[in-house]
């Protein structure tokens, strides 16, 4: 069974708020370091990506795959994978729990990827770790700059 990597970060603003910036995936080319395009293919009754094209750069690990997605609760998105050239499992999830009365929320990120070629143990649990940290910060940056997700007037217009 594949072991998984996890994080946490806090980030100064409302679950909604954060959950906003995560579920803009054309945006996330702006924000992620790893995911240099992202494209939504399928889309649910309330206008959640269900399906998206993602083209990943993370260095050990280098993709174009199609992840699907569910939105199980209100503060948590997880994903798994569709079809992929050299991923065999990628399942992962942002999961948005409330601190400081909700003006700020917890985040936590959990992500499993299994690899088509052979690669250590080490290597591909570091690469998931550099993958979760770097995703972590870059939306703790996005949000608490107060960059809108597309379609968002933003407070200056």
């Amino acid at each position: 069974m594949a072991e998984h990597t996890s994080s946490s970060i806090t980030i100064e603003a409302t679950p909604a708020e954060v959950m906003a910036v995560i579920a803009d995936f054309g945006r996330y080319a702006e924000w992620t370091g790893e995911v240099k395009q992202a494209e939504v293919l399928e889309t649910d009754e309330q206008g959640r990506a269900t399906q998206v094209r993602l083209v990943l750069d993370a260095g050990a690990i280098k993709d174009d795959h199609v992840l699907a997605y569910s939105w199980p609760q209100e503060n948590v998105v997880s994903w798994s994978l569709v079809k992929s050239q050299m991923l065999r499992q990628i399942d992962g999830s942002y999961s948005l729990a409330p601190v400081a009365g909700g003006k700020h929320t917890e985040v936590t990120y959990q992500l499993t990827v299994d690899v088509k070629i052979p690669m250590l143990g080490m290597i591909k649990r570091k690469a998931e770790k550099v993958i979760i940290d770097r995703a972590l910060d870059g939306l703790k940056k996005r949000v608490e700059s107060g960059a809108a997700p597309s379609g968002t007037p933003t407070s200056d217009a």
